[in-house]
């Protein structure tokens, strides 16, 4: 049990204004109804008191009474039970088991004498059924054994409406609409007076101790259970709320929402409502009366009257906050909705929400505090303002007031602990992130952004480089000076960069690379900078950075220039004879560029082809030199200038010639004979200066690249021409003769062949060359023989359809008028039209549709 002051005992009606220095006179019921405080003594007078209510500045009030008159009925029991029916002015008295109605100003009993008789003890209606204003439902406990009436008392009269039996003794009643809630000898019910059905509740001891039956709300009751509990039931006989726990020497209950408040000898205790729990005790002694009347908690002893004045909810929340209850601030803040205005209690709510927030965060909870501040919509900034330097210089933010937190910053929430500070650090910057990119960071994505930063900085993070390179609203001026302050500049040149202050940024990332700063955020930083100036539009900064590139490596720098985006380069925004101008201080990126103008983009500009081959033809020399040897094999400079004479027809043929002449490069010099035509000097070459019969072959397959078949034909006839001029005794170029037959049957003649063969060569050698011969003979007859079939098919069907157009009749005679110039023929002939239109010749010849169709026609 934690306490809570929710109310403070405060004296309403002292003992002198009622019994004086009377001792055998007491108080034995109280009425409240407005201003206007009702008592009834054992002595069976009625005192009217006015209550004057004086609030203090401590948030509870005073209360004064002035005693207005006091009657006696004229009997000489106690007044039993006072109840205002203020409709009527009228006030209940039970006394003596009978109720009177007496004139609420002046005590008078009305004049017509209406009373009930023979009732014990009543409860009004509050929820009535009848729909009368000057009328109130009562229900009475009679003194005939196990019944209970229901009456209609009017201003000057009363009027029975139902009698209902019980199974058992009634002792208490409470009343809602049409129900009935009784407390019995040994059991509580709900009890439809009228339709009669009832249902029980739960068993309950009279004998042991008296019961309490009280309406706390629409069709809900409050009952005294077993084992000291206080039992909430509907109409339906159900239990909605959860029972509270409370003396078992409980004598009296009330509520004042959010609250049960119950009365025993010693003590008044309080008990909430939401979270059932007891939250405060008040000492109070000799009391027998406890009543609430309209949200005025009244309590008695024998002598005085005290009013329960209720602490206002705010403060009670406020008095939990710093009491560090954060639950129960926000149970009893939920629970305050139904008595506080709408808009109010939203703005109330959320700063309750956004203190609890702040509480939970300085004791680490920091799932909860997220979840409270989200909630309740938090200016962000609040949160930001206890981290020191985090929010911009520029910023205007002020703290709430009044605060909402106690503390002054960080160091003094932690108190120094480094370890404490870190983990709100790394709160900090995942709440941050989440709400960045949400309405809350509406209106200070700056603040955040730059508070963000400045985290990620000082805690070298990771996301410090995400944050700069996708769309982000950190100040250029705070965040600078804050990256350079942790040496972060790598990441500040992309602040920079995101700024549009690119020459910046490349200059501080130049500066990395050469050492000048320190920074190892990037290895690859050199890198990064030819990707980045590869994609970036300044056509002046590329420039300037150009050599500083190429003089770290050829290889990689000219990527600035050979990666470019092409639609970039279309637009002619980089002149390549400019780029080339650049590049002759650096050999390796010039061939690199060019390979890239000729191979890549397949430029054909005899300069740049011509240029390409040239350096690639003076490296292999260069080689060549270096290695003092003729015979090697092909380096890969080698293979790619054969590919380049090859595969391309831009370049200066006789220039290349005539510096190749002598070099001793016989595969190049037979390229460039090839693209002259010069086809027999170049296969002379390769066969006899060469003896590379492979190269020979591959030579008539790529020189007829793009030619037609007898291109081909005639170059591998050559070819074996050559190989069969050697003579009988040159036996590796019959043999190559016999391979190259036998290889490649398909692109001789095969009866060319045949003429040319010696006498001497047996048809087994030749087995492989006379199959692919025979086989493409037959081959060719039989698709000659499939298009000539198909070809006569098509005649017939053509034959076909010009029969069936002449088989019918036309019929001519000098009444027939051309469908075109209308007049008659003078000879028998005519174009007829497939719709059956009959023109002259010469009509026809000068008009190409028929006059009653909207189509050509075709003649017949």
């Amino acid at each position: 049990m934690m306490n809570i002051k929710a109310f403070t005992l405060v004296s309403a009606v002292e003992r002198e204004l009622l019994t004086g220095d009377k001792e055998h006179i007491s108080i034995e019921c109280v009425e409240c109804c407005g201003r206007n405080l009702y008592v009834g003594t054992s002595d069976c007078f009625i005192y009217h008191f006015l209550l004057e209510e004086k609030a203090l500045p401590t948030g509870t009030a005073s209360f004064i009474a002035t005693k207005q008159l006091h009657r006696h009925l004229g009997f000489k029991k106690p007044v039993n039970e006072l109840c205002a029916a203020s409709a009527l002015n009228r006030l209940l008295v039970l006394c003596d088991n009978s109720i009177t109605l007496v004139n609420m100003l002046n005590l008078e009993p009305v004049p017509s004498g209406a009373r009930i008789k023979g009732a014990t003890t009543f409860a009004v209606n509050e929820n009535p059924v009848n729909g009368d204003p000057f009328c109130v439902e009562v229900c009475i406990i009679s003194v005939k054994r196990r019944t209970v009436q229901m009456f209609l008392v009017y201003e000057d009269r009363v009027q029975i409406v139902k009698e209902v039996s019980t199974p058992e003794q009634p002792l208490a009643v409470a009343v809602d609409g049409y129900f009935l809630c009784l407390a019995l000898t040994t059991q509580y019910i709900i009890l439809n007076y009228s339709t009669g059905l009832s249902q029980d509740l739960f068993p309950y001891c009279s004998e042991e101790k008296p019961p309490i039956v009280k309406r706390i709300g629409r069709q809900e009751f409050l009952l005294a259970g077993p084992g000291g509990l206080g039992m909430f039931a509907t109409v339906a006989g159900i239990s909605q709320r959860a029972p509270v726990h409370w003396s078992e020497n409980v004598i009296g209950a009330a509520v004042c929402f959010p609250y049960v408040i119950a009365l025993d000898d010693e003590f008044i205790t309080v008990h909430s409502m939401l979270d059932q729990q007891q939250k405060q005790t008040l000492p109070f002694k000799e009391g027998h009366i406890l009543q609430d009347f309209e949200g005025r908690v009244i309590v008695a002893t024998s002598k005085g009257v005290y009013i329960l004045v209720p602490l206002p909810l705010e403060k009670q929340i406020q008095d939990l906050l710093a009491s560090r209850r954060v639950e129960e601030a926000l149970v009893l803040a939920k629970g305050a909705r139904r008595n506080i205005p709408k808009e109010k209690f939203q703005v109330m709510y959320r700063r309750i929400l956004q203190q609890a927030g702040f509480i939970q965060f300085a004791q680490l909870q920091f799932l909860e505090a997220k979840e409270l501040f989200r909630s309740s919509q938090l200016d962000v900034r609040e949160l930001i303002s206890l981290y020191p330097f985090l929010l911009p210089t520029s910023s205007s933010f002020t703290r709430s007031h009044p605060p909402l937190h106690e503390y002054a910053d960080l160091n003094q929430l932690t108190q120094g602990d480094q370890e404490k500070m870190a983990k709100c650090k790394r709160f900090l910057m995942s709440y941050l992130n989440e709400v960045r990119s949400t309405e809350v960071a509406n209106g200070y994505k700056e603040d955040i952004d730059t508070a963000l930063l400045k985290l990620y900085a000082e805690a070298d993070h990771d996301s410090l480089l995400d944050l700069l390179v996708t769309e982000n609203f950190c100040l250029l001026t705070d965040s600078a000076a804050w990256l350079e302050k942790h040496k972060k500049y790598f990441a500040l040149g992309l602040l920079y960069h995101y700024n549009k202050q690119d020459a910046s940024a490349v200059q501080l990332w130049v500066n990395i690379v050469n050492g000048d700063i320190q920074d190892s955020t990037r290895s690859d930083l050199y890198e990064y900078i030819v990707d980045f100036l590869t994609y970036c539009l300044d056509k002046e900064l590329v420039w300037t950075h150009a050599d500083w590139l190429l003089q770290k490596s050829e290889e990689i720098g000219v990527q600035v220039f050979t990666k470019r985006p092409l639609d970039e380069q279309q637009q002619t925004s980089f002149n390549p004879d400019d780029i080339i101008r650049c590049l002759k201080k650096y050999p390796k990126a010039l061939v690199k560029y060019l390979e890239h103008l000729v191979i890549d983009r397949r430029l054909q500009k005899e300069e740049y082809h011509t240029h390409l081959a040239t350096l690639y033809l003076e490296e292999v020399l260069r080689q060549r030199v270096a290695t003092g040897s003729k015979d090697m094999e092909a380096t890969e400079t080698q293979v790619k200038l054969r590919r380049l004479l090859q595969k391309s027809d831009s370049y200066h043929v006789h220039l290349l010639k005539e510096k190749i002449q002598g070099a001793g490069l016989p595969m190049e010099s037979a390229i460039l004979h090839g693209k002259l035509g010069e086809h027999e000097k170049a296969l002379h070459i390769l066969v006899h200066e060469m003896g590379d019969f492979s190269a020979a072959e591959d030579y008539c397959l790529w020189g007829s690249e793009g030619q037609d078949a007898a291109c081909r034909q005639r170059l591998f006839h050559t070819l074996l021409a050559m190989y069969l001029r050697a003579g009988p005794s040159a036996h590796e170029l019959t043999v190559a003769a016999v391979d190259l037959l036998n290889h490649h049957s398909r692109e001789f003649d095969a009866t060319q062949v045949l003429q040319l063969l010696p006498d001497t060569w047996s048809v087994q050698l030749l087995c492989p060359f006379l199959t692919g011969a025979m086989r493409d003979s037959i081959h060719a007859r039989r698709t000659t023989q499939v298009a000539l079939g198909l070809a006569k098919s098509e005649n017939l069907i053509y034959t076909y359809d010009k029969m069936k157009l002449k088989g019918s009749a036309v019929q001519l005679s000098e009444k027939k008028l051309c469908q075109l110039c209308q007049n008659p023929f003078s000879e028998p002939v005519f174009v007829r039209y497939p719709n059956g239109g009959l023109v002259h010749t010469h009509c026809a010849a000068s008009r190409h549709t028929t006059p009653s169709s909207p189509s050509p026609g075709t003649r017949t």
